[in-house]
Order: C-alpha cells, then structure tokens, then sequence
C-alpha cells in the first residue's frame, strides 16, 4: 500500500522514516516528553528564561525521534503495530478504516487535546495539580489512541489478502511483510 504523498509531506516522514518510527525505542522514548515540556516549561519558575533550553532540546528531540533508531528486527510487539496503526489512521482518506476505529479516534484525539488545557493553564498559573492532571490525562488519552491504533493494524493484518503476504508499507529498500511481522531486507 502507498501512501498519499500529501500526508508524507504534510508530516515530514518518508516510508523509512515511518520504518525507523516503527522501532519500540522510537516510541517508547516519546511517551515522556509532554510530561518533560511541563516540567522545561514549569522550571522558569527556578532558572528563569534559561527553560528555553531544556524546551527547546525537548522539541528537538520529538523531531529527531522518529528517525533516530534503526528499524526494528520484529514488528511483533504493541509499539510497532501502534506505529503501523497511525499510519495507517493517516491513510484514511485514501484507505479507508473501519467506523468503529475511526470513532474512538476520534473521540481519544479529542479527550487528548482538551487535556491541554487544564495543563496550559498550570504552567501559566504555576497550578502543580492542573499542570499535572493536564498532563497526565492526555498522556493517558494518546496511550489508549495508540493502543486503538495497534488494534487497527491488527485488524489490517487479519484482512483477506494480507495473510498471504500482502505488504503493509514498502519503506525504502526493506519490505514489511504483515504476515511474517518483520522486516526484511530483499537485497538479501
């Protein structure tokens, strides 16, 4: 399957990109960092504009990240098909998704962005329990819209056709094979 080119642009990740994103370290290392923004941002109270580092490092690091780690040897396992799930989710005007996914996308994507806004208001008003339970609750939120997305590609790799080898996406020179759950090199 390829994906819209409007959505690769719009997103800034290429199908190895996408492959170097699928590795859990990609995406467990990015659980933290809007729990880090709240605390880089709330440390103006200690050192003043100097918050601006650890935001910006903060930032820096959410871009780099999903091409930091090299693909991962297996796709089996709740991270990667997480990974494969939203980009599927992204697909969707090109390849459509079930309603019942679509909906609790939907609905987890909302709950997520209004739990920034008890959260902003904590860091301007400096309210540790709404700075916290902001942050917390879309932690929680984006969690749970991943795990939907691991279903989603669950449910992708369990379709007619994709037993048989159909590919989920072709990054690069390797291939992910949704029935072997790896990823392999055809050069080979």
């Amino acid at each position: 399957m390829r994906l819209d080119k409007a959505i690769e642009s719009s997103m800034g990740m290429t199908d190895a990109s996408w492959a170097r994103h699928a590795n859990p370290w990609s995406f467990w290392t990015r659980v933290p960092i809007l729990a880090l923004l709240a605390l880089a941002v709330w440390s103006r109270v200690w050192i003043g504009w100097w918050c601006l580092v650890p935001v910006a490092v903060l930032i820096a690091w959410a871009l780099i990240n999903p091409r930091a780690f090299p693909p991962p040897a297996s796709l089996d396992n709740w991270a990667s098909r997480a990974v494969l799930g939203e980009r599927l989710w992204l697909a969707r005007k090109t390849r459509p998704i079930p309603a019942h996914h679509a909906r609790r996308a939907m609905i987890l994507s909302a709950l997520a962005g209004v739990s920034l806004i008890p959260l902003a208001y904590g860091l301007w008003a400096l309210d540790p329990w709404a700075s916290f339970t902001g942050a917390m609750l879309a932690s929680v939120f984006k969690l749970w819209f991943c795990d939907g997305m691991a279903w989603l590609a669950a449910d992708r790799a369990a379709e007619p056709g994709a037993a048989s080898g159909q590919q989920t996406w072709t990054p690069h020179s390797e291939i992910v094979n949704s029935s072997a759950g790896s990823i392999s090199d055809p050069s080979n």
